[in-house]
């Protein structure tokens, strides 16, 4: 008496094992990366614009990924998002900032108003005098953080399993 198995469905298992293995995972992986890091930006941004934090459109539009000034990290389990701007300020206006340097309690800042707006001018006649206060930051970095920690466990899962359909047809 002979024993007979079918093996069809572990014939074509392997052949998707074999599919998996010659796929470039590193890379597919670098790309949901840079993916979710444009998406990290857009919840910056839009926290920005959630906290009313500018004034005008230069420290929406300043962040971008890889940015070698004023960086940020996100890391998780091996992987590193970087995220910077080139806006000097940001990071005053995300964590708070004295008005003044130390020691200094009133500063004469030339400039002039337009409208509720003030300007900057180093050649004013007139501008405006600063006393030491300090100046509560936005804190838009750390709501967006919050925001994307709860959407990145759906995004991964969500990745993994077009994987897995991919792949192996699950």
């Amino acid at each position: 008496m002979a024993i007979e198995f079918d093996l069809g469905d572990f014939e074509e298992f392997v052949k998707r094992l074999g599919k998996a293995a010659r796929c470039d995972f590193k890379a597919e992986l670098t790309k949901f990366m840079q993916g979710l890091g444009m998406d990290f930006l857009r919840v910056v941004e839009d926290e920005i614009e959630r906290r009313g934090v500018m004034d005008s459109r230069v420290l929406l539009a300043s962040f971008s990924q890889g940015d070698v000034n004023n960086v940020w990290e996100i890391r998780e389990g091996g992987l590193t998002l970087e995220v910077g701007t080139n806006v000097s300020y940001a990071k005053f206006r995300n964590n708070g900032h004295w008005l003044n340097p130390k020691g200094v309690e009133r500063r004469f800042v030339p400039g002039r108003w337009e409208g509720h707006r003030f300007v900057y001018d180093p050649n004013a006649g007139t501008g405006m005098m600063l006393k030491q206060q300090w100046v509560e930051g936005a804190h838009y970095w750390e709501g967006a953080i919050k925001i994307f920690e709860k959407m990145f466990p759906e995004a991964l899962e969500a990745k993994l399993q077009s994987w897995l359909d991919k792949y192996f047809g699950l």
